[in-house]
């Protein structure tokens, strides 16, 4: 739900996508297809918004979050291939567009969320790639980091596993230490060669 209520949402429709695309991909996520098939239909209204503003940027950043919230509700509904597609092209259009100078970076990269589907699908080569991908654009992210890991560790690519893991727990040093991400690191690099 949008909050505040009484915020005039509708004059900032590329931030009210913001609210959308969360929760899109957290019903995808959660196996809530309709859920995510919704916000998708949220997302195209907000996109049409942006359009007649003639605010072409924002209007394309929803299109992109509309796209990868359908292909995690592809996903959903077991049609895998169709998710992939889905992701790999919303991570080809966010690459090939310019970041606002006023915005701190996407809410999830694409080859963020392209690597995690990778992962689900046990691609960890192309897993690996995607995040590495994203890394070099949006360096040091807690769940690019750790996914990177993980794919390099399910890859067999041992040294670059360490080398994630190593980044993540040194990003992470005050964190939550029970986070199954940083179990996960401090096993790995306790019991890897």
């Amino acid at each position: 739900t949008l909050s505040p209520p009484e915020f005039p949402w509708e004059r900032f429709p590329a931030f009210a996508a913001i609210t959308v695309f969360a929760a899109g991909l957290g019903a995808a996520r959660t196996g809530d297809a309709a859920g995510a098939r919704h916000a998708a239909e949220e997302l195209d209204a907000l996109r049409g918004a942006l359009v007649t503003a003639q605010q072409a940027y924002w209007a394309e950043q929803v299109a992109i979050q509309r796209e990868a919230v359908l292909a995690w509700a592809a996903r959903a509904e077991g049609r895998d291939a169709e998710a992939l597609t889905l992701l790999r092209a919303a991570a080809e259009r966010e690459d090939a567009t310019e970041k606002a100078a006023v915005t701190p970076g996407p809410i999830v990269p694409m080859r963020e969320l392209l690597g995690e589907l990778l992962l689900e699908l046990e691609q960890p080569v192309a897993a690996l790639e995607a995040f590495e991908r994203s890394q070099r654009v949006e360096p040091n992210r807690f769940r690019g980091l750790a996914g990177a890991a993980r794919a390099a560790e399910l890859a067999g690519e041992t040294e670059r596993a360490r080398t994630y893991y190593a980044a993540l727990l040194q990003l992470a040093h005050s964190a939550d230490t029970e986070r199954p991400e940083l179990v996960r690191a401090r096993a790995y690099l306790n019991t890897a060669p």
